[in-house]
C-alpha cells in the first residue's frame, strides 16, 4: 500500500497563506522564501503565485520517490519546454501539453491532457491514472460559496468516488482546507473547468 501523498504549499510559509490571499502581508514579507529553492527574494516574488502546478509535482514526485526538486528548479527545468511564457511582466501557465513533455522527459512521468471531463468522471480517471492535477476556481477553499467562474488554479486529486473527490491544494488557507480535502462532486464540480493532467 502507497504511504499517503506529501502536502507542498506554493508559498514558503504555509502559515502565511490567510494573510497573502487577504492582502494582510506580501510576498516580499516571506522570510522563509528560500524554502523554495528560489536564487533570490525577488525569483520567490516573481513566482510564487504561479506555480500551483509545480506543487502539485512536487506531491507527486515526492510520493513516488520520497523526495523531490525545489519548486523553483521544477519550474526553472521546464521553461525550455514552454511550459510557462512570458508576455511583458505576466507569466502564462501552466501550459498543459508542454508541461506533459516536461515531466516524461526529466521525471520518466506517463501523463496526458485531458479536457471535457464531468465531475462524475473523476472516479473513472482516478482509476486509470495515480493522480490528476485538476483546474479550479481558486475559490475551492471556500466550497460553499459560488465562484465567478471555474479554473485558474490547480489542486492535486488524489483519489475520487461515486460521491466525492480528495485533494491537496497548495493555496489551501487553513489546514482544513490544504490537505486531504474531501468534498462532494457536486461541490467541486461547481469550481472545476472540466480540464487537467492525468498522470500515472
Amino acid at each position: 500500500m502507497l504511504s499517503s501523498v506529501p502536502y507542498v504549499c506554493q508559498w514558503a510559509t504555509p502559515e502565511l497563506a490567510a494573510d497573502l490571499i487577504a492582502g494582510r502581508v506580501t510576498l516580499a514579507d516571506d522570510v522563509n522564501w528560500a524554502r523554495s529553492g528560489a536564487r533570490d527574494r525577488a525569483e520567490y516574488i516573481e513566482w510564487a503565485n504561479h506555480v500551483c502546478g509545480m506543487a502539485c509535482l512536487k506531491m507527486v514526485l515526492s510520493h513516488r520517490d520520497g523526495e523531490a526538486p525545489s519548486l523553483l528548479e521544477l519550474v526553472r527545468r521546464s521553461l525550455p519546454y514552454g511550459a510557462y511564457v512570458r508576455e511583458g511582466e505576466r507569466i502564462k501557465g501552466l501550459i498543459y501539453a508542454p508541461f506533459v513533455d516536461y515531466v516524461r522527459e526529466q521525471f520518466a512521468l506517463e501523463s496526458e491532457v485531458r479536457v471535457g471531463i464531468e465531475p462524475e468522471d473523476l472516479p473513472q480517471v482516478l482509476s486509470q491514472r495515480r493522480y490528476f492535477i485538476a483546474s479550479v476556481h481558486p475559490g475551492i477553499r471556500q466550497p460553499e460559496q459560488t465562484p465567478p467562474q471555474r479554473g485558474g488554479h490547480l489542486v492535486l486529486v488524489t483519489a475520487a468516488e461515486a460521491d466525492c473527490v480528495t485533494f491537496h491544494n497548495p493555496s489551501g488557507d487553513s489546514p482544513a482546507t490544504r490537505q486531504q480535502v474531501t468534498l462532494p462532486l457536486s461541490s467541486f464540480g461547481r469550481f472545476f473547468a472540466g480540464r487537467g493532467i492525468a498522470i500515472t
